[in-house]
């Protein structure tokens, strides 16, 4: 089992930045690649990023491409997502997720955490 916890959300202004942390516990992070999906209200849940096990590949949804960073410090069991230039079409429940490989599809990913809440203002 893996559990996670994120934290960082909160509210902002269109143009700021926000930086979102999931911290896992239990079985050994390094083992797990990780992502950050995000679902807004009466929208389905959808990709935003994923990252390799060593942190070495990334890979991001066209919206947030260039704008949000995905990384990982597998010495501290915490995986972040930088958001910067957010918009108000970024405001959503961002969750952060743990499975065997990197992928942009929920069902790749075995263990979730609870979401922590991001708006942004316009």
């Amino acid at each position: 089992q893996v559990q996670l916890v994120e934290s960082g959300g909160g509210l902002v202004q269109a143009g700021g930045s926000l930086r979102l942390s999931c911290a896992a516990s239990g079985r050994t992070f390094s083992h797990y690649a990780m992502g950050w999906f995000r679902q807004a209200p009466g929208k389905e849940r959808e990709f935003v990023a994923t990252i390799s096990l060593s942190g070495s590949s990334t890979y991001y949804a066209d919206s947030v491409k260039g704008r949000f960073t995905i990384s990982r410090d597998n010495a501290k069991n915490t995986v972040y997502l930088k958001m910067n230039s957010l918009k108000p079409e970024d405001t959503a429940v961002y969750s952060c997720a743990a499975g065997s490989l990197p992928g942009l599809l929920a069902d790749h990913y075995n263990y979730w955490g609870q979401g922590t809440q991001v708006t942004v203002s316009s």
